[in-house]
Order: C-alpha cells, then sequence, then structure tokens
C-alpha cells in the first residue's frame, strides 16, 4: 500500500479513558506492560524478553507521518488510572481496509477496557474505514470475545508467527463490515 503523510490521529474520549496518539513519555508504561511474557506471547510483533530501545522504537514509528498503521493508547488519567493502560491500533491493509490489534496491561485484564477500546474504534470510526479484520490466537479466548461481543463475525482459521513464541501459532480470523459492501 502506498505510504501518505498522516497528521497524528484525533484522541477519541470514552467513559473511562481517553483514546490518545502515543507520545514519548509513554515509553517507560509501554515497555512495563508490553514487555510482560504474558502480553507478548499473545502478539504477533512485540519480542520477549524486549530489547533496549524498543518501546522508544514503537512509539517512534506510531508518530512517523509515513506510518500506515493509527495507534491509540488508552489513557486512564483522566479516571485517576494509568497514563497507559494498552494500546490499540489499526493498520491500513487496503483502500477502506484495516487490521485491528490490541493489548491491555496485565494490571487492567478483565474490566472491560479492551473491550471498550474496540467498540469506541468502530463507532467512531475515525479512518472512514469500510471493513475491519481482526486476528487472535486461539490460545487467547479472551481477546475473541472482545471481538465476538464486538460485532464481528468469524471468518476461518489460519496461522501467524508469534515473535516473543518464536513459531507459529494458530489463530482465529474475524471480520467487522461498517459500511455495506458495494
Amino acid at each position: 500500500m502506498e505510504q501518505t503523510t498522516l497528521d497524528a490521529p484525533q484522541a477519541i474520549r470514552s467513559a473511562r479513558f481517553d483514546l490518545r496518539p502515543p507520545r514519548p513519555s509513554d515509553a517507560g508504561l509501554w515497555a512495563l506492560y508490553a514487555g510482560d511474557a504474558r502480553v507478548a506471547s499473545m502478539t504477533t510483533s512485540i519480542p520477549h524478553p524486549l530489547p533496549p530501545g524498543a518501546a522508544e522504537a514503537f512509539i517512534t514509528r506510531a508518530m512517523s507521518p509515513d506510518r500506515t498503521e493509527e495507534v491509540w493508547v488508552l489513557d486512564g488519567s483522566r479516571e485517576g488510572l494509568s497514563e497507559l493502560l494498552g494500546v490499540v491500533s489499526l493498520d491500513r491493509v487496503d483502500e477502506g481496509k484495516a487490521e485491528i490489534t490490541y493489548w491491555v496491561g496485565p494490571a487492567f485484564w478483565n474490566a472491560g477496557y479492551a473491550s471498550e477500546a474496540v467498540e469506541l474504534l468502530l463507532e467512531k470510526n475515525p479512518l472512514d474505514l469500510d471493513t475491519i479484520y481482526a486476528s487472535v490466537f486461539q490460545s487467547n479466548p479472551q481477546s475473541a470475545r472482545v471481538l465476538t461481543h464486538a460485532g464481528f463475525e468469524y471468518i476461518g482459521d489460519a496461522e501467524a508467527f508469534c515473535v516473543a513464541q518464536n513459531r507459529m501459532v494458530q489463530t482465529w480470523t474475524y471480520l467487522k463490515r461498517l459500511k455495506p459492501a458495494a
């Protein structure tokens, strides 16, 4: 896909947190939570252990004007929570289409933050998408529930390479149409 120079994604307010663009000061909390083996092992791209500079490199990529992925931090500071509860992103895969990914720090699991973030992005549709895809590891049924609760439709099994596990992992793939198919 052709890259274009982009403005920072707009902040989006939910009842319990704000989705906002990442900033350099997020590096410490990003490293703390993403560096946890339980988080890294459920993503395709986060290594474990985290190499030096991984958090800073992630934030630099997320803030780059030439990025293809829009990243938002779940910032709970307005409600007295952590400035970084987790991360949600939309990675453009084609015109009008993106893949959503998300993770929440272990201290905030089972509190509905991932569901709220995913549902908020679907409702606001900040990239004016037609279709959003998602893929979760079959060993992570909690993430699958986030998607099905948000109205994603299961479309099949696949596999993806997990950097933290250093192996191919079985996945479930999902689809959510935000606009009627043309």
